[in-house]
């Protein structure tokens, strides 16, 4: 039975929560646990020069300290996803913490670059065993559509403060401690968080776990379309679009995917069913989440270089620049719940894909103003990227059978994933084309300055067009639902439902 949204404990039979409140333990370690995986992902950008001087790596290695960690994480969540809904989403969790703090700690040993990319990458594999099951956690912590909308809002806005203050967070850390701090800061963390979890979240029961086999040669065909498609964009910038190198990548990624697609059409117990996205709200779903990480991922990168080298500010005065995005992610709650239970999911995510776009268009006017001019900007698109993640993040969940939830939530976290990359790719592209190839470190001269601020109303200005069609065109499939409580039945049955009962119930 569901808690009742007036009692003030969690329900028993059910494991679920009747407020924010009285979930805050498994609530703050969720959120710690999701913080922690989020920061690492921008946190030592800030280093690498310092990582470089001291290790002695070169450019194109240094770029392989983050990248290693992308690409693991990326490339392995579907396959944590699938992993947690057959062993238990509270163990593999408790798991990937317990890596992410003793890896972390390995730090100390490393005395090389190599070395360092290598624990990057595993750092990553201990995330991609997070990040899909603190979504999925959080979302079966209540029974209560705004509880849930509320559990999934708390989580975005810390993953999204770890994302956007880690070169603010790493770079205070820097200028009073060694590099190495930037990671074992991880480990305290990564305790706390298990203790979190291991106290308030209650363990899975074996009715809403699947039992079907791993599906091991989907899980690395998977693997191997994620990273290369990842690959692809970050070499595309590196090496040139048609260079052999990106043509490569490109190639096996394409091959690796129509591999993975036979192979799932095909197998008796599939890692991810196909059918899920015959209907809408799946599909959708996921459309409009990659196009909102796309203009995150745009947003922040070319921001970065405007508040940086354009304007000349410190890594301080960049990172708090960054504050509306963060407040208006918190404050914008309120109208993103009115937005649901007046209109329902559909017409709240194309409300939400206006707002989108609107505010991308407003940055390609206000990037040549001030900066009140783009925290306005920021605002107006932040309202829309708060109202398609949250909506598209508990419909894609709720919309999953009951055992395979991890799943749902490593399909939405993959879509934001290879968004991000792709919004990344498309600013290195676009400065790359308009304004130069190799941007100078320091203070830059007028003409760049004009030249990259021309550069920046383009970029928006296709933004603009091109995330408010797929964020549109992601809304147009969801259902005008206004809960996502009803799911289709757990185990096998929903091999033998019909597509539209499989993905349009939420």
């Amino acid at each position: 039975m569901s808690a009742s949204p007036h009692t003030s404990s969690p329900t028993v039979t059910s494991g679920t929560y009747a407020s924010l409140g009285a979930a805050w333990i498994p609530l703050a370690a969720l959120c710690l646990a999701f913080f922690v995986e989020m920061i690492d992902n921008t946190l030592l950008s800030i280093a690498l020069p310092t990582i470089g001087r001291d290790l002695g790596g070169e450019t194109t290695a240094l770029q392989w300290v983050s990248g290693a960690y992308s690409l693991t994480f990326g490339g392995l969540l579907f396959t944590a996803g699938a992993i947690a809904d057959r062993f238990g989403r509270r163990r593999v969790l408790q798991v990937g913490l317990a890596m992410f703090g003793l890896v972390s700690l390995a730090v100390l040993a490393v005395s090389s670059i190599g070395e360092l990319i290598g624990l990057r990458a595993v750092l990553g594999i201990a995330a991609a065993a997070m990040a899909p099951i603190t979504n999925s956690l959080a979302f079966r912590l209540f029974d209560d559509e705004k509880l849930r909308m509320r559990g999934i809002t708390l989580m975005m806005v810390v993953g999204m403060s770890g994302f956007v203050l880690g070169p603010l967070l790493g770079g205070t850390m820097l200028a009073h401690l060694p590099w190495q701090w930037l990671l074992l800061i991880n480990a305290p963390i990564a305790l706390i968080a298990a203790l979190g979890v291991h106290f308030g979240v209650p363990a899975d029961s074996p009715e809403g776990l699947t039992h079907d086999r791993l599906d091991l040669p989907g899980a690395v065909l998977s693997i191997l379309t994620i990273g290369l498609a990842c690959y692809a964009l970050t070499s595309g910038v590196q090496f040139g679009w048609w260079s052999p190198v990106t043509l490569g990548v490109i190639g096996g990624a394409a091959a690796s995917l129509t591999l993975f697609l036979v192979h799932e059409h095909r197998a008796a117990a599939p890692m991810l069913d196909l059918r899920v996205f015959r209907g809408g709200v799946v599909r959708g779903a996921a459309i409009a989440q990659f196009g909102t990480a796309i203009a995150m991922a745009a947003v922040m990168f070319a921001l970065i270089l405007h508040f940086q080298y354009a304007w000349g500010w410190t890594p301080l005065q960049a990172g708090l620049a960054n504050l509306p995005l963060i407040l208006t992610m918190i404050f914008a709650t309120p109208l993103t719940e009115w937005l649901v239970s007046r209109f329902g999911h559909r017409i709240a995510c194309l409300i939400g894909a206006a707002f989108l776009a609107a505010g991308l268009g407003a940055m390609a006017w206000a990037v040549s103003q001030d900066y009140v001019a783009i925290a306005g900007a920021m605002v107006i698109m932040t309202v829309g990227l708060r109202t398609i993640m949250t909506i598209c993040a508990v419909a894609l969940v709720g919309a999953m059978p009951e055992n395979r939830t991890s799943m749902g939530a490593a399909l939405n976290d993959t879509a934001q994933e290879v968004g991000t990359s792709v919004g990344t790719a498309v600013v290195g592209t676009v400065i790359a084309v308009l304004v130069a190839t190799v941007l100078p470190d320091g203070a830059w001269a007028p003409e760049l300055v004009a030249r990259f601020f021309s550069g920046e109303r383009v970029l928006f200005a296709i933004l603009a067009i091109a995330v408010g069609l797929i964020t549109a065109a992601g809304a147009l499939t969801l259902t005008n639902s206004r809960d996502t409580d009803e799911h289709p039945a757990p185990e096998g049955a929903a091999r033998d439902a019909s597509a539209s009962d499989v993905s349009t119930r939420a």
